[in-house]
């Protein structure tokens, strides 16, 4: 009996033997080789490293994985954009004789536009973009020729112009700040009062623009923005520096430097605003189609150059630029940066290469879709693109 106990024992032995290899063998499967040329080894910043500084610790976000990597992607991307020249592409055979000056393909960029929701105004971000709206120059490295954005985002930067918004707390509860006249986006707080002052500022212009208004002269969203721009005179302003231009040529000292659309400008505290002129002082009219062929035109007349896009957020500003590229076939280029996801269908969380389907971004493009507070990836995508173009090295 111990010797027939033994011998099965013995047998278990090599059952499990063989088990355990078969286990090993789906386990332990042999790996392909990674091609290095196209697989970045995963490694953060080296803190270790006193000169990290800032330049390296973007730098480092690229090899680090998850989402840091997705903002490496975007830095990438977005410096793509600054640095293409038509320079850099083979001529057209249909292009005409100047096209073929390489001064003339040296001075053609890429055609970029940025796109936020009106959160990011009331946030400090509007400092950001008031930042490459004010570098904005003929044959400047930091090229943003088109903003859209939505009623709050037009509202909220003139509004601050006259008062100030508080950081407050998520938490605050609705009922009492009501009570003590004070409204809350997200964790910042802004006073009913500086409503009221953004009423008595507006009122006067709107009664102006009434009386300029002209069959010659209709008003227009983008009309409507350059003029509040010009009208604010506050260098804190993105819109102020979207109106002036950095020309050394006096005669151009004021003109509408870059275009600022926004087709839901009823949409906010402008809304109210226009409903309480109309209701006064009938008449002003705000005519969207013009602007809609004006946006759309952007892109589809931006041949030879490439476009770009940078959307921080969802909603109506992304929609509009990736719809107006879709009528030149697609950006050539395009960054989104957002926490909206995809299972509901909205075009929001959409991912690019949704886009991509509908012809708004080209197949041949590598867009990248960063999942984070714009909050914060923003100024980080920003310090490492337009920011060194303005400032060098330093």
């Amino acid at each position: 009996m111990a010797g027939a106990g033994g011998s099965g024992d013995a047998g278990g032995v090599l059952r499990d033997v063989d088990a355990l290899e078969g286990v090993r063998s789906i386990v332990l499967k042999s790996s392909e080789s990674l091609d290095e040329s196209r697989f970045t080894r995963i490694a953060g910043a080296d803190f270790n490293d006193a000169g990290l500084g800032l330049e390296g610790l973007l730098a480092s976000f690229a090899s680090t994985g998850f989402q840091a990597s997705n903002l490496g992607d975007a830095i990438d991307i977005v410096n793509q954009m600054l640095d293409w020249r038509l320079l850099h592409e083979k001529p057209r055979e249909d292009c005409d004789e100047a096209e073929l000056d390489p001064k003339y393909r040296e001075s053609v960029k890429c055609k970029i536009f940025l796109g936020f929701t009106s959160n990011l105004v009331s946030s400090g971000i509007r400092d950001t973009i008031r930042f490459l709206a004010q570098h904005h120059m003929v044959n400047s490295p930091t090229p943003v020729d088109v903003i859209v954005t939505t009623a709050g985002g037009i509202e909220e930067d003139l509004i601050k112009c006259l008062a100030p918004t508080y950081r407050g707390d998520f938490s605050l509860p609705g009922a009492l700040l009501r009570s003590k006249g004070l409204n809350r986006i997200g964790n910042l707080l802004v006073p009913n009062d500086n409503y009221c002052k953004f009423e008595n500022w507006i009122m006067p212009i709107f009664d102006q623009m009434l009386l300029e208004q002209s069959s010659e002269n209709v008003w227009t969203p983008s009309k409507v923005i350059a003029r509040l721009g010009k009208e604010i005179n506050d260098e804190g302003s993105y819109l102020y520096w979207a109106y002036k231009s950095l020309f050394t040529d006096p005669s151009k000292l004021e003109q509408n430097n870059i275009p600022v659309y926004c087709p839901a400008l009823t949409d906010g505290s402008l809304g109210d605003m226009l409903f309480c002129h109309a209701v006064r002082n009938p008449g002003l009219i705000i005519d969207i189609v013009q602007d809609i062929r004006l946006m759309n035109g952007e892109a589809i007349h931006a041949t030879p150059r490439k476009t770009g896009i940078i959307v921080l957020g969802g909603g109506l500003p992304k929609h509009h630029i990736c719809n107006a590229n879709m009528f030149r076939n697609g950006a050539d280029y395009a960054v989104y940066i957002n926490t909206a996801q995809e299972f509901d269908g909205s075009d929001s969380g959409a991912q690019p290469d949704e886009a991509v389907s509908w012809g708004k971004i080209k197949g041949s493009a590598k867009p990248v879709k960063v999942h984070c507070d714009a909050s914060i990836a923003f100024p980080l995508l920003v310090a490492a693109t337009f920011a060194p173009k303005v400032h060098g090295s330093k």
